[in-house]
């Protein structure tokens, strides 16, 4: 499959009340049984009981990939009615209480959770992680950080994560501000090569931080189990055609980065700090927002378009025409997390919050399932 750019995609969801939409607490094991007999192994339990995970086959077709990811949310949706749950796709749960998070019992959760505390307990949050291989998996460091100017549109493109506890946060992406409290996340530090990824995680390896780079929880990391360059900056997104487009869209970048090695090659310190600038008006901002450029300021929309001009010989040979001008659509309509404000707005109007705020998680689990 060498050249392919194969990818595979990952979804975490939140698991709740059917009735209710609020966030279940534990995780039934027979549902989680069932699931997974379901899905043939495709879902697993995440850190908390309240996520459950699902992860795709690899692909290199985007329409394979939208029918194995409509199926599982589907298969998923039909063994959590039977178990009285059902399943929220988003960044954040609106209402959920991170107090009340239950941990799942796991060795390596165990140490996680010894580890980060209060901080572990808090990560009630829900992302998307796509993963891409490249011809030469030995690219993925060089490749990992010429991409790094480009991880504030993925998360604007994203966002689903505007409420937290009940509050409105006044973020459109406020997942990874709660996320960023872990240590070894955000945007990566400028290494150019494996060898210097390599020493950087023998250093914490031997002085006994963490076990193995799967320990390194940035917005795009080398994968430790696959030989894949993995995304993780994404929200969840609500809309499975959201979930397609922003794939298709690393899809794209990673082969024109790979085919390109001079693109994004002049990274250095002011580049970093602006991309951490950019990532932070992604979350607040989503698509409304504007991104430091070298000539100013730029819209999403504009650096998306431009983007895709650049990129155009690698959408046509990765056939991926039809998610990127959904890209597009999402950069001009809004993502997820405007559609829940809209929602909330709309139902403040003449009802209380609490109302309002299950007006949201109503249309959440409508949306996961459209």
């Amino acid at each position: 499959m060498a050249g392919n750019f194969t990818f595979g995609i990952e979804e975490e969801y939140f698991l709740v009340d059917a009735q209710t939409k609020s966030v279940a607490r534990d995780m039934p094991q027979a549902f989680l049984e069932a699931a997974r007999k379901a899905t043939g192994g495709r879902i697993a339990g995440e850190f908390l009981q309240s996520q459950i995970e699902v992860v795709s086959s690899p692909h290199t077709s985007m329409a394979e990939a939208r029918r194995e990811l409509h199926g599982l949310r589907q298969t998923l949706a039909a063994v959590a009615a039977d178990h009285g749950l059902a399943f929220l796709a988003a960044g954040t749960h609106p209402t959920a209480i991170w107090g009340d998070s239950v941990q799942t019992q796991k060795d390596r959760y165990d140490a996680v959770m010894h580890d980060l505390q209060m901080i572990g307990q808090r990560n009630m949050l829900c992302g998307m992680h796509v993963h891409i291989e490249l011809p030469d998996p030995d690219a993925r460091v060089d490749l990992m950080y010429r991409m790094l100017p480009y991880l504030p549109l993925f998360l604007a493109l994203s966002t689903s994560s505007p409420f937290w506890q009940s509050r409105r946060t006044g973020l459109k992406g406020y997942r990874l501000a709660a996320y960023d409290e872990l240590p070894r996340t955000g945007v990566p530090e400028l290494f150019r090569t494996k060898e210097e990824f390599d020493a950087y995680v023998a250093a914490l390896v031997k002085a006994g931080v963490m076990e193995d780079s799967s320990y390194v929880w940035w917005a795009i990391r080398p994968s430790l189990n696959h030989p894949t360059l993995e995304l993780r900056a994404p929200d969840c997104c609500t809309l499975l055609d959201d979930t397609l487009a922003i794939a298709a869209l690393y899809r794209v970048l990673s082969r024109h980065l790979y085919n390109n090695p001079w693109r994004n090659a002049d990274m250095n310190a002011v580049s970093r700090a602006i991309v951490v600038e950019n990532k932070w008006r992604a979350q607040r901002y989503g698509v409304d927002g504007t991104f430091v450029a070298e000539e100013g300021a730029v819209t999403v929309a504009e650096m998306l378009d431009r983007l895709i001009e650049e990129t155009q010989p690698d959408i046509d040979a990765l056939e991926c025409a039809t998610e990127i001008r959904r890209c597009q659509a999402i950069a001009a309509a809004g993502t997820s997390a405007d559609a829940q404000l809209a929602v909330y707005e709309a139902h403040c109007k003449d009802e209380s919050r609490d109302c309002a705020l299950r007006a949201v998680t109503d249309w959440i689990a409508g949306a996961t399932l459209q």
